[in-house]
């Protein structure tokens, strides 16, 4: 099961992430992260498909090299994926 280092916070947290790890996507019923995140990065931009802790399933198209993505991620799943260097922030 994943840590949630923020469950019992306040949902507007406005200090910065210090810590971070890689997100390899994972199949559907693969594995979660082992931490769920305050945001993530995207490094190369493209479509990922992301599932929150409660289990919602979203793909956000197109988005940017660079971006931050300020989203609490349970998992990201592969099958529509395009996105790649993904890195975890909490």
């Amino acid at each position: 099961m994943a840590i949630d280092p923020f469950k019992n916070m306040f949902k507007h947290l406005e200090s910065p992430a210090d810590r971070f790890f890689n997100i390899t996507p994972e199949s559907d019923g693969g594995p979660a992260l082992d931490t769920v995140t305050r945001a993530i990065y995207v490094g190369t931009g493209g479509n990922i498909t992301l599932q929150s802790k409660a289990g919602d399933k979203v793909t956000i198209n197109n988005v940017q090299d660079g971006s931050i993505l300020p989203i609490r991620v349970y998992k990201v799943i592969d099958s529509d994926t395009t996105a790649t260097d993904i890195i975890g922030l909490y």
